[in-house]
Formats: C-alpha cells, sequence, structure tokens
C-alpha cells in the first residue's frame, strides 16, 4: 500500500528519518511531496491524492475548519526557528540583533530564501525585508525557490563568497554545504508550530493515522529535537 503525505519542508528530514522503519512495520510505501505549506495545501484542495499533511498550526486550523481533515487527528511535531545561513565554509554573519541582521544583509551578495508568498518562512522573511526597510534594496540580489531546502541548495551549488540563506532551521540543517549562523533575532524572528492530521479523503485513514503518531509520539522526540524542532 502507498501513502501519500503532504509536508512543508521544515518537517522533510523527520519524514525520512521514520521512512524506513515505518514501511518495514507496515509493509508500505510512503509517497512524501514536500514543499512550500502553500503549495501544499493548494495540492490538497485541487483534489490530488492525500492520506495526510504536515503543516503550519494555522493551515492545519483552516483546513481542519473546512472540514478537509479528520476532527481530532491533529498531533503537533514541535516549534520550529526561522535562521540565517552561509555556505560551508564561509566566515559568519553577525545575526545578534536587528541593527546587526540589516547590515548582513545590505552587505550580501546574494539572498536565498524560499516563496516568499507560499511559505511560512518566506512570507515571514519578506516582511522583515519590508520591516527593515531593505526590500527595494536587495530585489536584485533575492533568489526564490520553490521551497527552503532548494533554496539552501542552490546556495550551497551556488558558493559564491558572501551569499547569504534565510529559512526554517530544520532546512538549513539537513542540506549538505551550507552552516546555520543562527536564529533570527528578537523582533525580527518567526517560531511556528508544526502539526500532521489526517485528510478526510484518505485512502488509507488506518495507516495515515499509524503515521501521525509515529511523527508525533514521545519516541520519535529524539529525532525531532536532532533535525531541529523543539520539543
Amino acid at each position: 500500500m502507498e501513502l501519500h503525505l503532504f509536508s512543508g519542508g521544515a518537517a522533510q528530514a523527520v519524514v525520512n528519518g521514520l521512512r524506513p522503519a515505518f514501511e518495514a512495520a507496515h509493509a508500505c510505501t510512503l509517497a512524501p511531496t514536500f514543499g512550500a505549506v502553500g503549495a501544499m495545501r493548494d495540492k490538497l484542495l485541487a483534489g490530488a491524492p492525500c492520506d495526510l499533511v504536515i503543516l503550519s498550526q494555522t493551515l492545519i486550523d483552516q483546513l481542519s475548519g473546512q472540514g478537509h481533515l479528520v476532527d481530532g487527528s491533529a498531533r503537533p511535531l514541535g516549534r520550529v526557528e526561522t535562521g540565517v545561513a552561509v555556505c560551508a565554509g564561509s566566515p559568519p554573519v553577525d545575526v545578534g540583533s536587528g541593527d546587526a541582521l540589516r547590515a548582513s544583509l545590505l552587505a550580501c551578495a546574494g539572498l536565498y530564501v524560499p516563496h516568499l508568498t507560499q511559505s511560512t518562512a518566506g512570507i515571514h522573511i519578506a516582511g522583515v525585508l519590508d520591516k527593515l526597510g531593505l526590500t527595494a534594496a536587495l530585489a536584485d540580489r533575492i533568489h526564490e525557490y520553490p521551497n527552503g531546502n532548494a533554496a539552501m541548495t542552490a546556495m550551497a551549488q551556488a558558493g559564491t563568497p558572501g551569499l547569504v540563506g534565510c529559512t526554517q532551521v530544520t532546512e538549513i540543517r539537513y542540506t549538505p554545504g551550507v552552516t546555520l549562523v543562527g536564529n533570527l533575532p528578537s523582533g525580527c524572528g518567526l517560531s511556528t508550530v508544526y502539526t500532521a492530521a489526517v485528510c478526510a479523503r484518505a485512502a488509507a485513514p488506518a495507516l495515515a493515522t499509524e503515521f501521525v503518531r509515529a511523527l508525533s509520539e514521545p519516541g520519535s522526540a529524539s529525532l525531532r529535537r536532532e533535525c531541529g524542532f523543539g520539543v
């Protein structure tokens, strides 16, 4: 049996970490799709086959209220911070305060970010740039990708000195070739709770419920912490 899952990129490392044991225990195959949470929501609403979703708590609440998720099936995985990265081997940039972040971004050779209108981190980053008065100044240096993993992978491949990435720390931590500098500073930060839930039209609701349990149970807490979740 194949289990279809739509997930924000923040949970990719957790899903992949649990995947081999779960597939072996339940004689199934996971078919995950990862991307910006807004894009994952849109795929679900468009009718694509999906048994469970892992999205921001805000979107889970919205979808539950609209009847797209099984009542009572939602379980939180934990909280994820939004952070700043540089290419591996590059010196860290100063993100200790809003002023320091502004100076570091203003000096960067390029800013790599997830989708600025569809992803949780991207929407927030767009707001931070506006707050810091950098939207126009960085317009020709912003490199926007469908999700944080794609953005960090592209930055690592570019490898140009002075590049800065900004997305959720989970995506930074599991992407080779980039280094987490730190979380966004006070006044600019974003902490997002990610939650898993079973879809109302799931083809395999019992199996989906089991994977939601595996994602959220105490037994997976150490994996989630290792991947960057606050549990």
